[in-house]
């Protein structure tokens, strides 16, 4: 199936900083497939882009298992960086890759110049991806697994997509058959393993981009000290704003490059 347009992309322009190394990783359901499009711009602009498949997922699906967790996914990130020797990486996460990177950027904070959430955020230590969840959600995503033998959870469909907030703004026809027809199921350890951190990344520059939620909330629940966000009100922190669906890499593949481009390293 080939991969659907969106419109002309919006350019990278002149004051485009200078080149860098971007290290992609996407969230639940895909593989370094997901940022073609995006590393294709970022690329003929003369950067260097690793997209990272997880263990498990895209065309690594094969090597699922029921051990394949959390740390599995931190050591793809890390291995990805160390033995294609990269320094000052721009390392992006996309939704529930936050938690792998952050793990990642803890491991080897020295390989990284700058960590990225897009439509994301950090994990703290010792919290599961099931931990940030509502009862209700987490329910509904057990059955799910179950369903699918007890180790993955499968790719929901678009109508229950939207009942867990994910906006699918920007998806037309063409782009959810292109995510559906690459889509593996994720590895549920993934989700269920805590997330174990030293510290060693709490200095390092990180940047929030809002895209499916309103930056107002944002501050307002880093303002509110809620648990999830407090980490948020460092120094370390900026943020910008993307509006469009939950998948910028699919619904805005040419402006979610111009941003990372102009991102400060």
């Amino acid at each position: 199936m080939s991969q659907p347009t969106t419109g002309t992309p919006a350019p990278i322009t002149a004051e485009t900083p200078a080149r860098r190394t971007y290290v992609l990783v996407p969230g639940f359901w895909l593989g370094g497939w997901a940022w073609e499009k995006v590393a294709a711009r970022l690329r003929a602009e003369g950067h260097g882009v690793h997209p990272v498949t997880l263990t498990g997922l895209g065309d690594r699906v094969h090597l699922a298992t029921a051990e394949t967790d959390l740390e599995t996914h931190v050591q793809d990130i890390v291995n990805t960086i160390v033995y294609a020797d990269l320094h000052d990486v721009v390392l992006v996460a996309h939704s529930g890759g936050g938690g792998p990177v952050t793990g990642a950027a803890d491991r080897i904070p020295e390989r990284i110049a700058r960590v990225v959430y897009l439509d994301s955020g950090p994990m703290a230590d010792g919290t599961a991806w099931t931990d940030m969840n509502e009862p209700a959600e987490r329910a509904f995503v057990e059955r799910r697994v179950a369903e699918q033998g007890g180790t993955a959870y499968p790719l929901p469909s678009w109508e229950e997509l939207e009942k867990t907030g994910a906006s699918l703004e920007g998806l037309g026809e063409a782009e959810r058959a292109w995510f559906a027809s690459r889509a593996t199921p994720q590895p549920y350890g993934a989700m269920t393993a805590p997330l174990a951190l030293t510290g060693a990344a709490a200095r390092l520059p990180k940047t929030l981009v809002a895209c499916s939620f309103p930056m107002e909330q944002v501050h307002a629940m880093i303002s509110s000290g809620h648990p999830f966000f407090t980490a948020l009100a460092g120094p370390e922190w900026s943020f910008a704003e993307l509006p469009t669906g939950h998948w910028p890499m699919f619904s805005e593949p040419g402006r979610t490059a111009s941003l990372l481009a102009a991102l400060e390293g």
